[in-house]
């Protein structure tokens, strides 16, 4: 395993309960970072700040992403629990019902992209304007690869991890002249207890798409993330990494 130094430096991971987030959390903070987990879920909060204390330095705050003013009161709270906010892994998001289009549900679909796409926005944007004023900051938005291929009966899903990727492109060249780095994960399905959203029909679907004939490990996504978020990640920014075990087709 690679080890990076995050000593001194503070963290929100979005979606930190669980999954992907808290796999991440427990790479930082063997790195000695400061994490800060946001999640909805009060109980999944609690739970893994139990598990990760021993590691290190961890703090909770509750939020949903989905809203506008939730997210504007987190990022208030968790300046009151660091001095600077270095690193954002956002991590948070929900799949979705899978239908086709031709039955999608208007209101899930306005719930998906309010969550995945909506939230990934409000997460950005108080954090970069942190990050901006202090003139360093890393950023990685964890999408998708349905993002970059479109999966059947994930309409909604699909079409909001490819707006992330939009936007963290857009960002990134828009921070590019700061010391600030702004990239994208874009991983296969994981293990991880958003496939309890889906169909048994869809996650077959997933796992017969990837190469490599098995899903993502959370510490295989953790371990790309470690080194985009840290010092040594200098110059890729705006960049999108595939974590797909091979299905990306472009």
């Amino acid at each position: 395993m690679n080890h990076y130094d995050f000593q001194g430096r503070s963290a929100i991971i979005t979606g930190g309960a669980q999954g992907f987030g808290y796999a991440v959390a427990e790479r930082l903070l063997q790195g000695k970072a400061k994490v800060v987990l946001w999640d909805m879920d009060e109980k999944a909060l609690a739970e893994a700040r139990r598990k990760l204390e021993s590691l290190g330095n961890v703090e909770t705050v509750k939020v949903d992403i989905s809203s506008q003013a939730e997210v504007q009161q987190a990022i208030e709270a968790t300046e009151k629990l660091t001095q600077s906010i270095d690193i954002l892994v956002h991590s948070a998001g929900i799949a979705g019902q899978n239908n086709p289009v031709a039955e999608y549900s208007p209101e899930e679909w306005r719930r998906v992209i309010d969550i995945d796409l909506n939230g990934a926005f409000y997460v950005n944007q108080v954090v970069v304007q942190r990050m901006i004023a202090q003139n360093y900051g890393r950023i990685v938005n964890i999408a998708s690869i349905a993002g970059k291929e479109g999966n059947p009966t994930a309409s909604a899903y699909s079409a909001a991890k490819a707006g992330m990727i939009a936007l963290t492109k857009s960002l990134g060249k828009e921070t590019a002249t700061k010391n600030i780095a702004v990239n994208a994960i874009t991983p296969a399905a994981a293990q991880t207890r958003i496939l309890e959203q889906c169909t048994q029909a869809h996650i077959d679907y997933m796992l017969s798409k990837i190469p490599r004939a098995r899903f993502v490990k959370v510490e295989e996504l953790a371990a790309m993330v470690a080194w985009l978020v840290s010092e040594e990640n200098s110059f890729t920014t705006a960049s999108v990494f595939d974590l797909s075990g091979g299905r990306a087709t472009y």
